[in-house]
């Protein structure tokens, strides 16, 4: 399960609104809306970068950051060059399935000859990859794996037992893609000459089916695999072809962890491939090497952990003598540990109390790494490059705020992205030791539309809870706050492992919408609880095996703090969340019924047992392990006990949070005489948009605040 970002920026209709207000009107009409820089990636040269514009893709000098042309005319979605630039491959169309996956049409244009020609033919293909040598294309396309040799054009099938809901080759079911974070499941070996790729079968996989209305006299019905929590999942194998013979061979991997095969991943050495796999209960991964010639597969070392390993966001760099980083949760706290090419650990090159939240790269001449991190607090992330041989660091971005950086090859030059949350997005280009250059784009127009709409800052505290932690937490208050007035209190949050709202960064979701609220009279606030991440892990696991339990204590904890404040009307405290955080608005009006007024959940998971299975079981183990960790955090258990009005919404064809979720919670609350308020979007999946959607939602859920808070 991932944070869905609520981004309020749809565009209709726009009506004269009052002066110096942020209304509904304005935020949907995208009056506020932002600017960026698309597409960002620096050329091999280290000394020009790329970037999509509306003509195509630009080519500017670092050195003067005057741009120089086009690299290919036209409008494209997204792009990536094979590794000598040779040849360029293009998204031309594409339309989305899942949350990363998609079909799209793409060319391949040879940038020397001028040639361009259509990946398979002009048919729609998933992940599609250059080689190497930059020679071939592979691609996935009906669940089966090719190549396409880009000077003959001529296709070669890899794979052959392909089918919908059945059989998948190089390719992510549902779960893996939701779960560990991206689609493809394959990867050329360094020296173009073997594939190494993941099948699943997924033919035992429970199926799940939505009904899909539209405007037909019988709805279609939506039909995929599904494995909730406990149930079967895709038996996976991993598979080696071989370009030279043709052959497909599978991968002894009976030795080692196998249950799941997150990831594959290209070492810097030829005739290499890395496995990083587990077993159903996620404490534990192997990593494994495999000789692409002989199929020979070695254990490097094993990353264990007492409770889980974030299998979805590992960070593995091979340097050039194939020793690499790895990042790990050992200590306490996620830094990078540096080992040799047999997996013998060299040493750990990050520590402290903070950790490092993003990897940008090696500088082999300075033998510096480039990272990203929370050594400036748990809510910025900040920029610095450190020596691995000596372990000297030198931050190189602002000390505060949210910033990324996207390297120029020789690290002479980066784009710093940055924000804070009272200022929007700014594109800085800086020197490799972070000395501003030119500023590249900033949002100084959008800020002062806000600012002379009355907008306000969140105003960052801590608040403790009854375990004596210090939560982090921000609250937004009226301009004409009067300390000596009593305040309804609207409490967001989103609450799941790992994540972060309360971040010093520029909210481009719900800020705006927030802010409407703060107009009329409301104090908004929120809290990270315990799970929630930056914080180190002991922080974070402590709800292992009972998700949800700690995080509504804090939320009912804090809520009260906030209540006793004199500002603060307790009486009239409402909350609201999404996903997860929509289930933790659910225990709220049901177990915490006596501290919240009103509550709006919107896609809820209100069972464990019925979400999937490698996200659930990370935290929880099996529903058949441990059965009172699932019944007893679950808000259908406490229906009994709600007092104040709630707002339930979902949209019906929900893939990921199903709305099945809903609807049992409501014979629940049904069957103890609850009334409550339901807002079901038809054809609408868990992010509830598209046409006038977003605006109709939030006009529905400003009411339903002003009306009952």
């Amino acid at each position: 399960m991932k944070k869905i970002l609520l981004t309020l920026t749809v565009a209709v209709a726009f009506h004269n609104a009052s002066a110096q207000e942020i209304t509904l009107d304005k935020i949907y009409s995208g009056y506020y809306r932002g600017k960026g820089i698309a597409g960002i990636a620096s050329m091999k040269n280290g000394e020009n970068y790329l970037v999509i514009e509306p003509t195509g893709i630009a080519k500017y000098s670092y050195k003067t950051s005057q741009k120089e042309g086009n690299i290919v005319d036209g409008k494209f979605d997204s792009y990536e060059f094979s590794d000598d630039e040779s040849k360029i491959l293009l998204l031309k169309e594409s339309q989305p399935i899942y949350r990363h996956s998609f079909l799209g049409k793409f060319d391949v244009k040879d940038l020397k000859s001028g040639k361009t020609i259509s990946l398979n033919d002009g048919k729609t293909v998933q992940e599609p990859r250059f080689s190497p040598d930059a020679t071939k294309v592979a691609f996935i396309a009906e669940n089966n794996l090719f190549y396409q040799d880009l000077s003959s054009g001529k296709i070669t099938q890899i794979t052959n037992d392909g089918k919908k809901n059945s059989i998948i080759n190089g390719l992510a079911d549902w779960v893996y893609e939701e779960e560990f974070g991206h689609a493809r499941q394959y990867e050329w070996t360094k020296n173009s000459d073997a594939i190494v790729f993941v099948k699943s079968d997924e033919s035992q996989v429970p199926e799940i089916y939505i009904p899909i209305y539209g405007k037909k006299l019988y709805p279609d019905e939506m039909r995929y695999k599904y494995p909730k929590a406990g149930e079967k999942n895709s038996v996976v194998s991993a598979q080696l072809y071989r370009i030279d013979s043709g052959k497909t061979t599978p991968l002894n991997l009976s030795s080692f962890k196998n249950y799941y095969i997150p990831n594959v991943i290209q070492t810097a050495k030829p005739d290499e491939m890395v496995l990083i796999t587990s077993e159903r209960i996620q404490n534990a991964s192997d990593i494994l090497k495999v000789n692409t010639k002989t199929g020979a597969v070695q254990k490097l070392f094993t990353e264990t952990d007492e409770k889980w390993i974030d299998t979805d966001s590992p960070t593995m760099e091979f340097l050039e003598d194939d020793s690499f980083l790895w990042s790990s949760e050992r200590d306490g706290n996620r830094h990078l540990y540096w080992y040799d090419k047999d997996g013998k650990l060299k040493k750990q090159v990050t520590k402290g109390n903070w950790e490092v939240t993003d990897y940008y790269g090696f500088n082999p001449k300075s033998k510096e790494i480039y990272v990203q991190t929370t050594e400036k607090g748990s809510i910025n992330k900040v920029v610095s490059k450190v020596n691995i041989e000596n372990g000297k660091s030198q931050l190189i971005s602002n000390a505060e705020g949210n910033n990324s950086a996207n390297f120029s090859k020789n690290y002479n030059y980066f784009i710093e992205t940055s924000s804070t949350a009272s200022k929007p997005y700014a594109f800085v280009l800086k020197d490799g030791n972070g000395k501003a250059v030119k500023e590249l784009q900033n949002n100084n127009d959008q800020l002062q539309k806000l600012k002379a709409d009355n907008f306000v800052d969140k105003e960052f505290i801590t608040i403790p809870n009854d375990a004596g932690d210090q939560m982090n937490a921000w609250i937004m208050k009226p301009k004409n706050f009067d300390p000596n007035k009593k305040y309804p209190l609207f409490m967001f949050q989103y609450s799941g492992p790992g994540s972060q709202q309360v971040a010093n960064s520029w909210d481009a979701g719900n800020a705006l919408w927030f802010n409407h609220l703060v107009q009329k009279g409301y104090i908004v606030a929120c809290v990270d609880g315990r799970g929630t991440g930056y914080k180190g892990t002991k922080f974070k696991k402590v709800t292992y095996m009972n998700l949800g339990k700690y995080e509504i204590e804090d939320q009912i904890s804090a809520a009260k703090w906030l209540g006793n404040q004199p500002y603060i009307d307790k009486t009239r405290i409402g909350m609201f969340g999404w996903s997860f955080g929509g289930y933790m608005t659910s225990l709220a009006m049901t177990k915490g019924a006596d501290v919240f007024k009103v509550g709006i959940a919107v896609a809820p998971v209100t069972n464990w047992r019925y979400y999937d299975s490698v996200y659930t079981e990370r935290f929880m183990r099996t529903p058949q392990e441990n059965p009172d960790g699932y019944d007893k955090n679950s808000p259908t258990e406490y229906a009994k006990l709600l007092k104040g009005k709630l707002l339930l919404i979902h949209g019906t064809a929900d893939d990921n949070v199903h709305f099945q979720n809903s609807m049992e919670f409501s014979e629940a609350l049904i069957q103890n005489k609850k009334q409550f308020d339901f807002m079901a979007y038809p054809d609408k999946n868990h992010g509830i948009y598209g046409g006038q959607t977003r605006p109709q939602l939030y006009q529905k859920m400003t009411d339903f605040i002003l009306n009952n808070l």
